[in-house]
């Protein structure tokens, strides 16, 4: 994650602390796709879920176990995710039981599901955050989610949120089909009060392999990532501190730099050793995900190779053991990075991009993230 509005503006956010420390070694941030079903049909869904039961998912007790394991191991934050959370009819108790054993909690949810009832009961959780997928004005985002009605259905989920007094925040994901839109959703962010904003890039897994047609051009990916920089500030200078970042691709690292080193030569040094602490793709290092039968995998995207099941071991077993090339690889990547990665001057701010990105375009892990939009010359390779 890069924080654009305070390496822009200088306005700090609540999870500053895991992006920006000094720690030698840190437990990854763990997200726990609770469940694969989900009650809407979305065309970029990298879990590929559907409507359905799927078997084999954790019981109530096997959860609160796992839970129990992750905060043992010292994980600083767990992230409840899917499929849809709310289809399961415990995730409260998983929760409150998360926020019991001190770990800082978030959701990452469609919104449909939340009510006034269930934002009542969830703000009584203790959660520090929920995360509501917008995706532009309502018929973009229907398109998005394949659900006719589902921008009203999650608008009221915010709303719902906002009224219980829990932090709440809005998640867009950046293609061809909503690029000229994100001015919509600055002004659903602006109208409605809401404390933060996060985009994030294509990532080619589940059905988003399907729309890679969809992705930005990398001129489209700048003219984007721009206007984000732009309104940011704008926002701020109108006396609306939003939380905004950028997701999920780590190019947006050097690029937010060379726009702070024209224009705040002042913040340059600051901001240069900032991203640097964040140190950029994380996959395998800092973040890890556990699907719903329990399978442990570097990241959300990564479904298509497992590491190890947390029913068989301990995340924490199977974090630290790299008898596994991918996972060892993952931790020390920068000699197996190839093309114009290993030649970047920037490898420190973006450590490597998407690796999973590389695999699904180029059938290797180490070769260059195809979704980089930076030139040979802005990267030290012309």
């Amino acid at each position: 994650m890069i924080g654009v509005s305070k390496l822009l503006c200088g306005v700090p956010g609540p999870g500053d602390y895991l992006r920006y420390d000094n720690n030698v070694h840190r437990r990854p941030v763990v997200v726990w796709n609770c469940t694969q079903r989900c009650n809407l049909h979305c065309i970029h869904c990298y879990a590929e879920s559907q409507d359905r039961d799927y078997p084999g998912e954790f019981t109530t007790a096997e959860g609160l176990a796992l839970i129990d394991s992750l905060a043992g191991y010292g994980v600083p934050v767990l992230l409840f995710s899917g499929g849809e959370p709310f289809v399961r009819p415990d995730l409260l108790t998983l929760v409150e039981h998360a926020v019991g054993r001190g770990l800082r909690t978030v959701i990452s949810t469609n919104g449909t599901l939340i009510t006034r009832e269930v934002a009542g009961r969830l703000k009584e959780t203790g959660i520090t955050y929920v995360g509501v997928s917008l995706d532009g004005p309502p018929s973009i985002h229907d398109h998005f989610r394949g659900a006719q009605g589902a921008f009203e259905a999650s608008l009221a989920g915010i709303r719902n949120c906002r009224q219980a007094g829990l932090r709440v925040g809005v998640r867009t994901t950046l293609t061809r089909y909503n690029a000229r839109a994100l001015g919509d959703i600055f002004d659903v962010v602006e109208q409605e009060g809401i404390p933060r904003l996060c985009f994030y890039h294509l990532v080619y897994a589940g059905r988003g392999t399907r729309i890679r047609e969809a992705t930005l051009a990398p001129e489209q990916t700048r003219q984007a990532v721009d206007f984000i920089f732009q309104h940011t500030a704008e926002l701020h200078h109108r006396g609306h501190p939003v939380e905004v970042l950028t997701v999920d691709n780590h190019a947006d690292a050097p690029y937010l730099y060379l726009r702070v080193k024209e224009q705040r030569p002042e913040r340059a040094a600051q901001t240069y050793g900032l991203l640097r602490l964040n140190g950029g793709n994380s996959s395998g290092v800092g973040i890890g995900d556990i699907d719903s039968q329990g399978r442990v995998h570097a990241d959300q995207f990564w479904r298509h190779y497992t590491f190890g099941n947390v029913r068989e071991r301990p995340f924490s077993e199977i974090w630290e053991d790299t008898s596994d090339p991918l996972l060892a690889g993952l931790k020390d990547r920068r000699t197996l990075l190839k093309g114009r990665c290993a030649r970047c001057q920037w490898l420190d701010l973006c450590g490597g991009n998407f690796r999973v990105r590389a695999e699904a375009v180029h059938g290797d892990v180490w070769a260059p993230d195809p979704a980089c939009y930076l030139t040979d010359a802005e990267i030290g390779v012309a």
